[in-house]
This record gives C-alpha cells, structure tokens and sequence, in this order.
C-alpha cells in the first residue's frame, strides 16, 4: 500500500469513526463494519488494510470490541497482521478456522484436499446442504467471507505431502495440525520444524481431545504416538 493511499485511509478513519462507552464502561473510539467498507471503497483499498490502519490508529472496529476484555488493540493489530496455516478443514479444522475469522485473525491458509458429503452434516461446521461436493477449502472462504470479509483466505485443495508442505507453508506465524491421520501429523511437523513455525497440534475422537504446542526444537509428536505408523485417529 503506497504511502498517499495510507494518508487517504487515515484521514477517512478519523472522519468515520465515533466514540462510544464499552460495557465496562470506558470511552472507547470504534469503527463500524458499514463505514469501514466506505473507507476500502472510497480508497480502492480492502477492509482488511482499513482495519490494521484503524487498529494502528488506536480506533477498533466494532465487531472486536468484546475482544478487549481478553486481548489489547495492540495485540489485535497483531493478530490482523498474522497468517495462520490450518491443515484440514474438517470437523476439527471447520471450527478453528471460524473462531480464528472472528477472532480476527488477518490470513489463513486454508488446505484440504476433499469435498463435502452429507457424512459430514452431523459434525463439521463448514458443511451444509449447499456445500456438498464442494471442496472443503472452497466453502471455508466463502463462509470466512460471510462472517469476517477483511480476513485473507488462501485455499488449497491439495493433499499435503513432502513436495508442497515447505511453499505453503512458509510465512505462516502458527500452523493448525487438524488432520485425521498419524503420518501426516509426522510429517507436518517435521516441515514446520524445518521452516522454524510453531504447530499447535489437535485432535478429537468421540468425546475426547488433545492439544499441544510444538515449538520448533520441541520433541513434540513423538510422546504421544509410538511412531508414524500409529494408526489413523478420526479428528475430522
């Protein structure tokens, strides 16, 4: 973004946004949804720049304002500007995908190599009778978009393997392991291990879960499975 396009986004900003009283009963400077997307418009811009060089104002955009009882406007900004990596997009993956949307989260990467069935109404969040048969990261974007259109999605219906991992992955800040397979999960973690990212591995079976973070110099995967043959686990 050139520097006259951000001076014109600045200046808008300080025109359209207001300032309200929270529910905690502070004073605060916010920016609505129906100005923002007049901010983009009239700038040639898109609501996902409007909305870091609002955060960057110290002006929040009203559809995070219960965020701040958890996070600070800084840390907001940081989350706009951060890219996230979830690999699959189903019954695990389908959830964080949308709480990351409307936690704010600026980019995700969204990758899935399979297309909804009606298996998949009972469980995962981005399936609908409107999505069978689409590909998986295909209706995770146009779901995002519903919820929070100033939140990148970059799909990808490819099944990730050694050639591909280190391109889509690289410049991710956190990867999402929401696989449904042990051998996968290996494999995720060695790239993101290579590339230096943190992998926040999930997954579910019935009424059970587990969750860890690996860091890159972590041993990681290895203290919850015996190997890579494990066997297949039903996270999605």
């Amino acid at each position: 973004m050139n520097s006259e396009i951000q001076i014109n986004i600045r200046e808008l900003l300080h025109a359209k946004s207001k300032k309200i009283t929270d529910p905690a009963g502070r004073e605060v400077e916010i920016l609505e949804d129906a100005q923002a997307s007049k901010v983009a418009e009239e700038c040639h811009s898109t609501l996902h720049n409007v909305y870091i060089e609002a955060l960057t104002l110290g002006i929040c955009p009203y559809r995070y304002l219960r965020n701040r009882e958890a996070i600070s406007l800084q840390e907001q900004l940081g989350l706009a500007k951060s890219r996230v990596a979830v690999i699959g997009a189903g019954g695990l993956g389908g959830q964080v995908i949308l709480l990351l949307a409307r936690m704010g989260i600026g980019t995700l990467v969204v990758v899935d190599y399979d297309v909804f069935d009606e298996t998949n109404l009972n469980r995962q969040a981005l399936s609908s009778m409107e999505t069978l048969g689409k590909p998986k990261p295909e209706a995770a974007a146009a779901t995002v978009s519903s919820i929070n259109p100033a939140v990148k999605v970059i799909p990808c219906q490819v099944k990730l393997d050694s050639s591909n991992a280190p391109e889509i992955l690289t410049g991710a800040n956190v990867v999402v392991d929401a696989l449904d397979n042990v051998q996968d999960r290996f494999l995720l973690e060695r790239t993101t291990k290579k590339l230096g990212i943190p992998l926040v591995h999930g997954a579910l079976a019935g009424f059970e879960g587990q969750v860890m973070t690996i860091f890159p110099g972590d041993p990681g995967l290895k203290h919850l499975y015996r190997n890579e043959g494990a066997g297949g686990d039903k996270s999605e």
